[in-house]
């Protein structure tokens, strides 16, 4: 059973279970079915907010549990509780639980020097943040403490996925450099002297390891990345070969320059880039494609949900998360000085 069927991994990843011979049921707010999917899949309407509408789902129990939309300490024992009834759990949770070894981590960013130093790579061993209610990243952590607290009742893998990427997206940070090629605009400027690296992570990766993990249950954290973590102004220059455009980069050193300036969603002072070798050895874990081989789809699919629309209203979340992306004004007026 996969649990937010319809959202960015789960429609990869039901067609990549499917495909690997199990029987799939997809549950989703909405019941729908994805076009990819095999007509042996079943779909399920539940909120996963009401506990009783989930049990329902599970019914009689499944083999796997499969949850792309687990957020939380009560999601944790949502889970739990329905342990006789499951034989094991894949969850997505998130690199934001890591912090470094002075404490910091993505909730302390905006603090002076407060963005987090990781070791390159960083692997699971590293230490993660203290659970609370306080903010995205304590709650993940919540999650996951309750849940490889329960190992013994209900064996969980937790995939901490890095930059996911893919169609479906509502937070693409390709966007950045998508519109402002659609818009025109052929100098960009691009803070920390263009060299920012957090890694992504594909859905079609992140799917290869639900599978894996599906096949060989087991208590265990896992990175969820891909095979490469290129710079900031590599995805630059990989985007616009995919636009078919040449721009020219305007290289900071150090932070932007102006808020609104030189600021991309990859922009970090110090690099998030993952280790997979626990992956690998654990679930025997190859990586299915690379940053750059599924870009052309990611492009094609925001340039689609910008046809007609202001961005904000195409992607309402990016507006919320990242602030005013497009400030040409001020980067020209940055440009001009």
């Amino acid at each position: 059973m996969v649990i937010g069927a319809t959202g960015q991994i789960g429609r990869v990843a039901v067609g990549a279970l499917a495909t690997d011979g199990w029987e799939v049921t997809a549950v989703s707010r909405g019941g729908g079915r994805d076009e990819s999917w095999p007509h042996g899949v079943r779909t399920a309407r539940a909120d996963r907010a009401d506990d009783s509408a989930l049990a329902a789902a599970v019914g009689d129990g499944c083999d796997v549990l499969v949850d792309m939309v687990a957020y939380g300490p009560e999601h944790a024992r949502q889970l739990t509780n329905l342990a006789g009834r499951v034989g094991s759990a894949v969850v997505v949770s998130s690199l934001s639980v890591y912090e470094d070894d002075k404490g910091r981590n993505f909730d302390t960013q905006e603090q002076p020097d407060g963005f987090p130093e990781y070791p390159v790579p960083v692997s699971e061993d590293q230490r993660t943040i203290a659970p609370s209610e306080t903010s995205y990243s304590t709650r993940k952590a919540g999650l996951e403490r309750e849940l490889l607290a329960a190992a013994d009742e209900l064996p969980t893998t937790l995939l901490r996925a890095g930059a996911i990427h893919g169609p479906h997206c509502r937070t693409p940070r390709e966007l950045y450099f998508v519109k402002r090629n659609l818009d025109g605009r052929r100098r960009r400027v691009l803070a920390y002297g263009g060299e920012s690296r957090f890694h992504p992570a594909s859905v079609h990766n992140i799917a290869e390891l639900v599978r894996l993990a599906a096949r060989k249950p087991g208590a265990r954290a896992l990175n969820a990345v891909d095979p490469d973590a290129p710079t900031v102004a590599e995805i630059a220059v990989a985007v616009d070969a995919v636009m078919g455009v040449e721009t020219e980069s305007v290289l900071v050193d150090g932070p932007a320059p102006a808020e609104t300036v030189g600021d991309t969603p990859w922009s970090v002072p110090h690099p998030v880039v993952c280790d997979m070798t626990a992956a690998e050895r654990e679930l025997g874990y190859r990586a299915l494609v690379r940053y750059g081989e599924t870009l052309p789809d990611t492009v094609a699919w925001i340039e689609r949900q910008l046809a007609g629309r202001d961005w904000r209203e195409a992607y309402p979340k990016m507006f919320q998360n990242y602030g005013d992306l497009f400030d040409y004004a001020a980067e020209d007026a940055w440009l001009r000085a």
